[in-house]
């Protein structure tokens, strides 16, 4: 099947619903992740490890985190494997449950004052599981969105599935500032943290709706009616790919590592160190969140005119010279330079985000792709963003200036640039084969 003849046969209907579908079960999916970055900044420390100092339950918080990144290849491998067996759609169904009910248990769970060390280990539990089910999230989503779209259009229609992720940290930012402003503090510690965990609820069904609603990705039912499914993919993408494994690997890398010292480190660096209230960080994170979004469409829709490769070398350049003059404007605790700080930022992220759906498609046969874009997005996931709030906190206390964060930015963001830079322009390939 020629990508000439399914475009021919594209229905806009289906398209727009395909498009939907991933840009609601992304922001729903990443809702769930991003409440527990948020609870992990705010509260978890004094609740699930409170015999600890409150600097060093900071640390135990963002150290779950991290593991919560260790299981996102397992999932890869796994949500990756039948993904390439069985179907995108039915792994895309499947990958939000898990998550959302892994956030809901969450939030049932005793704190370590009532059930001493069992309530960090339940937590550790749920955070696998949510490692687990991520690892397969993005992978479905950016497939099905990308494998119905019309030729031209890739990194407009593969955007939608990126969007999820700065979309489902402003819902889970606006869910939090709405709980904290409408509870006292004591009400808020006591119980008021389980309510956006317990409101995932309401949005799985929501997203279950929308995606069971989709059909299948052309390109894989052609797979099945041809008999042309690979019977080991990730095996065989392994044997067949390796140099895009790894250059898609490391060049995520660095947008991952850099965007959860925005989305997760930030929050806490500002109430903690820099003595801001939670509101305005919630507000700073908010619109850098926004910019990040904006950034997306607009770097993904640029790269269908003039290429994945540049674009991403425009925004891996941004990131590896912004990081200091990000934190001295951050470190003014002004609203205005911190807002600049955030926005700046982002466009660097969202330029080197937005075209990854069509990227890493474009990257892998049709027969191993889910599994070799699952497993290439976990593992940049992991050693970027895994431990990146905690090594930044590290950093941060054990020197006493943000600038020895800025250095680890700058490192991460050298590495990808690297890879980056080595990566192949995949602009027009032809995703049905």
């Amino acid at each position: 099947m020629t990508t000439e003849s399914r475009a021919d046969r594209i229905d806009p209907t289906q398209l727009r619903r395909v498009a939907v579908a991933s840009a609601i079960g992304t922001t729903i999916e990443w809702y769930d992740y991003f409440i527990y970055s948020t609870a992990a900044a705010l509260i978890f420390g004094s609740q699930f490890f409170s015999a600890l100092s409150p600097a060093s339950g900071t640390l135990a918080a963002f150290a779950t985190l991290g593991v919560g990144f260790l299981a996102r290849p397992i999932g890869g491998v796994v949500w990756g494997h039948f993904g390439d067996r069985v179907g995108r759609k039915a792994m895309l169904v499947a990958s939000l449950l898990v998550m959302g009910l892994a956030t809901v248990g969450v939030g049932l769970l005793p704190t370590y004052d009532q059930v001493g060390l069992l309530a960090p280990v339940l937590l550790l539990v749920l955070r696998l599981l949510q490692g687990l089910s991520a690892g397969g999230e993005w992978g479905g989503a950016a497939l099905m969105a990308v494998e119905h779209a019309p030729d031209g259009r890739r990194g407009r229609y593969g955007s939608f599935a990126q969007i999820g992720v700065p979309a489902g940290l402003i819902l889970a930012q606006l869910v939090f500032a709405g709980v904290g402003n409408a509870l006292s503090d004591e009400q808020f510690a006591s119980w008021g943290w389980r309510v956006p965990f317990l409101l995932s609820i309401v949005l799985i069904g929501v997203g279950l709706y929308v995606r069971l609603s989709v059909e299948e990705s052309p390109v894989f039912r052609a797979l099945r009616a041809e008999h042309a499914r690979s019977a080991s993919p990730i095996i065989e993408v392994f044997r067949e790919r390796p140099r895009a494994l790894l250059v898609a690997s490391v060049s995520f890398i660095a947008n991952t590592a850099i965007g959860y010292v925005f989305l997760a480190y930030l929050l806490s660096y500002g109430t903690s160190v820099l003595k801001v209230s939670r509101n305005l960080m919630l507000l700073v994170v908010i619109v850098g969140s926004v910019s990040w979004l904006i950034s997306i469409v607009a770097a993904a829709i640029w790269s269908d005119r003039i290429g994945r490769r540049p674009v991403y070398l425009v925004g891996s350049l941004l990131l590896l010279l912004w990081p200091i003059p990000f934190f001295l404007l951050v470190d003014t605790r002004n609203t205005a330079l911190m807002i600049v700080a955030v926005i700046v930022l982002t466009i660097g992220l969202g330029a080197s985000y937005g075209p990854q759906s069509a990227l890493f498609a474009e990257l892998f046969e049709a027969r191993y792709r889910y599994s070799g874009a699952s497993f290439s997005y976990a593992v940049g996931a992991v050693l970027g963003g895994g431990f990146a709030p905690l090594i930044a906190t590290a950093l941060q206390t054990s020197t006493g200036t943000s600038l020895s964060v800025s250095a680890y930015m700058i490192a991460v963001a050298l590495i990808s640039l690297i890879a980056v830079w080595a990566m192949p322009e995949t602009l027009g390939r032809d995703v049905s084969r």
